[in-house]
């Protein structure tokens, strides 16, 4: 069978956004080359524990790279993901130079070399992202290992966004608190939630391939018992409370989301919100603030940050 790769060199703004865009067009994962990966420093030694070589990465900027199925519908796929990217200037999102680049691949080598990208990450004090072909001895006897296939859904557990969000679960779930996590994507937020002892959570995407994939992920880690999945758009139709609602998406959506975020998160409960870049950081706290949201902590990776918030 034939593939096609496409590669968009962008910013790192618009991982996020072109990564779903990608998603939601057919490809099954994306390998994201960021050459700020080579000289990064974790807090805490928190980082790779492999070596990385230079020739994969591109000098400015970030190449992102899917691979779609070739079919008598790729012209238009293609061209669709070209629009949807170009639209993102709409929400200010700067998409950088904006290359695209199509190459054709068999098989064969698409199925085995975006691989040389993803190897086990220690993310927090406690988790560690690990792939499914590799094999992992924890370091510590109380270090949680979430295991993910990104073939699955894109996003491998281990952009800015998704550790901040990782690691503010760590500082405040609590043992058989219930917990929403709206876009869950590859199910990792979850996972982690069950992990530090929630007792039940419900997991929404809009997206159906989302959802088949967060399933998969959640089997995977055995914590299909605590979580379930749905389709769903945000918070609608949803009644019953929460100690805390998790949010990995698009600042405008967040903002979008607040108003039933309140509504639906207990007196003291939490939410937690990122994938919000710096720009956008005021407004989404103003929002927030303004529907009975106190902020307790600001965390911030690279170009992004993550808020921990407090209904009062």
């Amino acid at each position: 069978m034939k593939w096609t790769e496409i590669s968009i060199h962008t910013t790192n703004e618009a991982i996020e956004p072109i990564s779903n865009i990608l998603h939601e067009s057919g490809a099954s994962g994306v390998v994201i080359e960021d050459p700020s990966e080579l000289t990064k420093v974790r807090e805490d030694q928190f980082g790779e524990i492999y070596q990385l070589n230079p020739s994969d990465y591109p000098h400015e900027g970030v190449i992102i790279k899917a691979y779609l199925p070739v079919n008598s519908f790729l012209s238009e796929t293609i061209d669709e993901i070209k629009e949807a990217i170009h639209n993102l200037i709409l929400y200010n999102i700067d998409i950088g130079k904006n290359k695209v680049t199509i190459n054709e691949v068999n098989e064969e080598d698409w199925a085995t070399a975006w691989k040389k990208y993803y190897h086990p990450v220690k993310i927090s004090k406690r988790f560690t992202i690990v792939p499914t072909w590799e094999e992992y001895t924890p370091i510590n006897t109380d270090e949680l290992i979430i295991e993910l296939d990104p073939g699955m859904a894109f996003g491998t557990g281990t952009h800015p966004t998704t550790v901040m969000c990782i690691q503010a679960l760590e500082r405040t779930v609590h043992k058989g608190d219930t917990i929403i996590d709206v876009g869950t994507g590859s199910g990792v937020l979850s996972i982690a939630a069950a992990m530090l002892g929630a007792k039940k959570i419900t997991a929404f995407d809009l997206d159906e391939i989302a959802v088949t994939a967060a399933k998969q992920n959640i089997e995977l880690n055995h914590v299909h018992h605590i979580v379930s999945v749905a389709q769903n758009n945000l918070l609608d139709g949803v009644i019953e409370e929460a100690d805390m609602i998790v949010a990995n998406i698009l600042a405008e959506i967040i903002v979008k989301l607040i108003k039933d975020a309140s509504r639906v998160i207990k007196k003291n409960g939490y939410f937690i919100a990122s994938g919000i870049i710096q720009p956008k950081k005021e407004e989404v706290k103003a929002v927030l603030v303004s529907h009975g949201f106190e902020i307790e902590e600001v965390i911030v990776m690279e170009d992004w940050v993550a808020l921990i918030t407090r209904k009062i």
